[in-house]
């Protein structure tokens, strides 16, 4: 019931998206205190960072793998993976304008809500602050997050749905570490490139859980589901 045979689309999304990560969240990151430090303290500093946002992440996919879970135990699996699936494939498939502009954080609220806090801490400049940095970074709306928290809806069980952004999470470290550890390493056309595959990545995602939700028995892709489409045929005879 888990899902895990798609577990590492999370991640997959996350690594191409994590461009558009470092549009949104990269003056963060560059912005981190204590870049005057070096060594050993320097990089753990920035991975408390990533992993207070890969923490944030997994708690809100363990949420939605409530509501995915009862889904799943009531009959709904299939229907589902394909109800999300056919939701990521239409966000793959907008108009690139449009794509963008779903994508695009919005930050008005968070602000509203976090920003003193966030501003203290960006202040002190210690390790715990700087996990709680990642912590609250996790939650700044985005549309990019709301995509991976569809996929892991999709997963149907709550340690599925963790997991799943957990390796989402991970997908955005590469990126979002090295531009937290030297300023410019990835350039304009590096970014411009990975955000035209976004799309690309969002589409194969969604037709992955279209035919995982159909169960047709293709092992690690499509396997045979529980519930769902096949209930609702066996209930017609």
């Amino acid at each position: 019931m888990g899902g895990t045979e798609l577990l590492w689309t999370g991640f997959m999304l996350g690594l191409v998206g994590s461009a558009h990560c470092a549009g949104m969240c990269g003056p963060i990151a560059v912005a981190l205190p204590g870049a005057q430090k070096r060594g050993i303290s320097l990089v753990t500093g920035r991975l408390l960072y990533n992993g207070g946002r890969i923490i944030t992440y997994m708690l809100m996919g363990a949420v939605l793998g409530f509501f995915g879970m009862g889904l799943s135990l009531a009959g709904y699996q299939q229907f589902l993976s394909i109800a999300t699936g056919v939701l990521i494939l239409a966000f793959a498939l907008l108009p690139s304008g449009y794509f963008n502009k779903m994508m695009h954080a919005s930050p008005a609220m968070f602000q509203r809500t976090f920003g003193k806090l966030f501003g203290k801490l960006m202040k002190n400049g210690s390790h715990g602050s700087l996990f709680s940095i990642g912590l609250l970074n996790g939650l700044l709306p985005c549309g990019f997050v709301y995509m991976g928290l569809i996929g892991a809806l999709g997963m149907g069980s709550v340690l599925g749905s963790s997991a799943y952004m957990g390796l989402f999470g991970l997908g955005t470290v590469p990126v979002m570490f090295g531009m937290a550890m030297v300023t410019g390493v990835f350039g304009a056309g590096f970014r411009q490139k990975m955000q035209r595959a976004l799309p690309y990545a969002a589409g194969v995602v969604g037709v992955l859980l279209i035919l995982r939700g159909l169960s047709l028995g293709i092992p690690f892709i499509s396997p045979v589901l529980g519930g769902g489409l096949e209930m609702g045929a066996e209930a017609c005879h």
